[in-house]
């Protein structure tokens, strides 16, 4: 089956509660949730600029749990990019990446040129167990791209993906798309009463 030019997927891998249906909705939808609700997986969508037309930018948020490998398997075999996700304030979700990472190798074969961005959620946070240091020599030794960030605060949530999709030099993709829409969407709005 040929694939959709006009879908660009990104997986988001990460241990349970680090953050990474925090950060896909902090992105997607604007919003922060304090709970923490296990996901098996979700799939939001975004409309982007792709190569000077329309795109739609598909989101899979995975589980934190290893329960289900086949899941994890299709999710690494379908997606154009990864964002790996782990909390600063825990080492062992850092550690947890690793095997993940083995697979996207193993499934993708050589991971250059395919855009990675590994993630230190939870920047807001004071009680620290790995250092942006330590991160950023993880980013390093994979050969991917590095962040630290937080869904809470919005601290560089936007730039993630913004950097995420730079990293794909096969395509020209920007966020821009949803931003401009939703002005024009604010100037109708404005111009309208309701009576």
């Amino acid at each position: 089956m040929p694939e959709q030019s006009n879908d660009y997927r990104v997986v988001v891998f990460g241990a349970g509660g680090v953050g990474k249906s925090s950060l896909v909705l902090r992105f997607v939808k604007g919003t922060f949730r304090d709970t923490y609700i296990p996901t098996v997986e979700d799939t939001y969508r975004q409309v982007i600029s792709c190569d000077k037309s329309v795109c739609t930018l598909e989101i899979t948020d995975t589980t934190g749990s290893h329960q289900f490998p086949a899941m994890q398997r299709l999710s690494i075999s379908k997606g154009h990019a990864f964002i790996l996700v782990y909390s600063i304030t825990s080492r062992q979700s850092l550690e947890e990446l690793k095997p993940i990472y083995q697979q996207v190798l193993a499934i993708k074969g050589n991971v250059e040129g395919i855009p990675i961005m590994l993630v230190g959620n939870k920047s807001d946070e004071t009680q620290r167990e790995v250092d942006t240091k330590e991160g950023e020599a993880q980013a390093n030794n994979w050969k991917c791209a590095f962040m630290e960030t937080s869904a809470k605060t919005n601290h560089n949530v936007t730039e993630l993906f913004q950097e995420l999709l730079n990293l794909d030099k096969k395509r020209d993709m920007s966020l821009n798309m949803r931003s401009s829409k939703q002005r024009r969407a604010d100037k109708l709005k404005a111009k309208c009463s309701v009576m």
